[in-house]
C-alpha cells in the first residue's frame, strides 16, 4: 500500500467503532488493536473465550485435477496426502530455500483447497502460486474479498460454539474443517487458531459477519467472551512459541534455520521448488546448526523487542525476534536466535541488550505455555 492509499476496512469495521476499538493500521488493513485493557483480552482467550476479526487475512482458492500436484510443487509440504476435511499447516520457499510465507492449506474438497496467507503476504503468495501453476491443470483464484474471518479461541469456544450450530463439534479434530451453518449463516468451520487454545476458524461471506458476529457475542455472554485485538493475539501466540512472519521467518531464513524442518516433506513424490536448497539446508542444520531458536524468560521486568541483541560474556550470541509481558507467566518473554553453544535450556550468563544495559535472561525451551489437553 502506497503512502497515500488508505487502509482497507474490514466488513466488521463500524461494529469495531461501535465497540470503541482502538485502530491500527496493519498490512494495509485498518485493524481493532484492542478494545480495552489487552491483558484482560489475553486472560479471556486463556480462561474464557475471546472473538476476533481476521478478515485481513488473505484467502486463495486452488482448483482442478491437478490441483494437489501443483501445490505439491509449489509448497513444501505434502497436500496431496492430506484428506478431505482435513488442513496442514505449511510454507511456501523460493528456490534458494529462503521463507516466503507460512500457511494454512485446507482441502476442501477432492479438487479443491483453501490457502490461507498472511495478511502482509497474501499478494506473494498469490503471484508465486499463479507462476507456479504453468502447465497444471489447475486454476489459482484470488478469494480475498469472497471471506470475512472470525476466530473463536479459548477454553469456552465449543460451548459458545455449539449453541449456534448443528454441526459436529465433538468430532472436529484438530486441524480440520467442515461446511456448516453458524446462526443460520453459511460457513466453513475449521478448529485451527494462532492462541495456544482451543478454537475455531469461521469462513463466511463478508455480507454475513455482523449477523455472525453479533450473534457469537450474545452466545458467548455468559460464557465470558470478550472482543480481542491484535495485541493480545501476538502475546498469546508468542506464549504458544508460534512464529510470526517478518520475525521468526523471513525470506532470509529456511525452515531449517527457523526449527521447523519437520514442515518440509522430502519424501512425497517429485520435484518441488527449493527442494535441492532445503536438502543442503538440512544437511547443514544436522552437521553444524547455524542460530537456534530459543525462549527467553526475564529475571528482572524489563521487556525485550525486536531487534535486541542478546549476549553472553560480552560478546553478541543472537538477536531477539519477538518480546513482550507474558500474562501468564507474570515476566517479559522473548523468542530469540542464539548461537547453538548457547541455546540449551538453562545455559548461564545470557542477558539481553536492553538500550545498553545487559538484562539477565533465563534460556528456556519453546512453547512458554502449553494449554491442558
Amino acid at each position: 500500500m502506497s503512502s497515500t492509499e488508505s487502509p482497507r476496512r474490514t466488513a466488521l469495521d463500524a461494529v469495531h467503532r461501535e465497540l470503541g476499538a482502538t485502530m491500527t493500521d496493519f498490512a494495509g488493513w485498518d485493524m481493532p488493536l484492542r478494545y480495552g485493557s489487552e491483558r484482560d483480552e489475553h486472560q479471556a482467550v486463556r480462561t474464557r473465550a475471546g472473538l476476533f476479526d481476521l478478515s485481513h487475512m488473505g484467502e486463495i482458492t486452488v482448483t482442478g485435477p491437478q490441483a494437489a500436484a501443483l501445490l505439491d510443487y509449489a509448497l513444501v509440504g505434502d497436500l496431496g496426502g492430506v484428506g478431505a476435511g482435513r488442513a496442514r499447516y505449511t510454507m511456501i520457499c523460493q528456490e534458494n530455500g529462503g521463507i516466503l510465507d507460512d500457511l494454512i492449506v485446507y482441502r476442501l474438497a477432492e479438487a479443491e483447497y483453501l490457502v490461507v496467507a498472511n495478511a502482509a503476504n497474501a499478494q506473494v503468495v498469490l503471484d508465486a502460486l499463479t507462476e507456479r501453476s504453468a502447465g497444471f491443470d489447475a486454476e489459482v483464484r484470488d478469494d480475498r474479498d469472497a471471506y470475512a474471518l472470525i476466530a473463536v479461541q479459548g477454553p469456552e469456544s465449543p460451548g459458545v460454539l455449539k449453541a449456534l450450530t448443528d454441526a459436529d463439534l465433538d468430532g472436529l479434530k484438530y486441524y480440520a474443517g467442515l461446511p456448516g451453518t453458524v446462526a443460520g449463516v453459511p460457513a466453513l468451520i475449521a478448529r485451527t487458531g494462532y492462541t495456544g487454545e482451543d478454537g475455531f476458524e469461521l469462513f463466511v461471506s463478508p455480507e454475513h459477519a455482523v449477523r455472525l458476529w453479533r450473534a457469537l457475542t450474545e452466545a458467548g455472554a455468559g460464557a465470558g467472551l470478550v472482543p480481542c485485538g491484535l495485541s493480545c493475539r501476538d502475546t498469546l501466540r508468542l506464549e504458544a512459541g508460534m512464529p510470526l512472519y517478518g520475525h521468526e521467518l523471513t525470506a532470509s531464513l529456511t525452515p531449517f534455520d527457523a526449527g521447523l524442518g519437520r514442515v518440509v516433506k522430502f519424501g512425497k513424490e517429485g520435484d518441488f521448488v527449493g527442494r535441492a536448497a532445503l536438502e543442503r539446508a538440512a544437511a547443514r542444520s544436522r552437521e553444524n546448526p547455524p542460530r537456534v531458536l530459543v525462549g527467553l524468560v526475564a529475571e528482572g521486568r524489563r521487556v525485550p523487542r525486536a531487534g535486541y541483541p542478546v549476549v553472553a560474556g560480552g560478546e553478541v550470541i543472537g538477536e531477539v525476534t519477538s518480546g513482550a509481558p507474558s500474562p501468564t507467566l507474570g515476566r517479559p518473554i522473548a523468542m530469540a536466535y542464539v548461537d547453538a553453544a548457547h541455546a540449551a535450556p538453562g545455559t548461564p550468563g545470557v542477558g539481553v541488550d536492553i538500550r545498553g544495559t545487559h538484562e539477565p535472561y533465563e534460556v528456556v525451551a519453546l512453547p512458554f505455555y502449553k494449554r491442558r489437553a
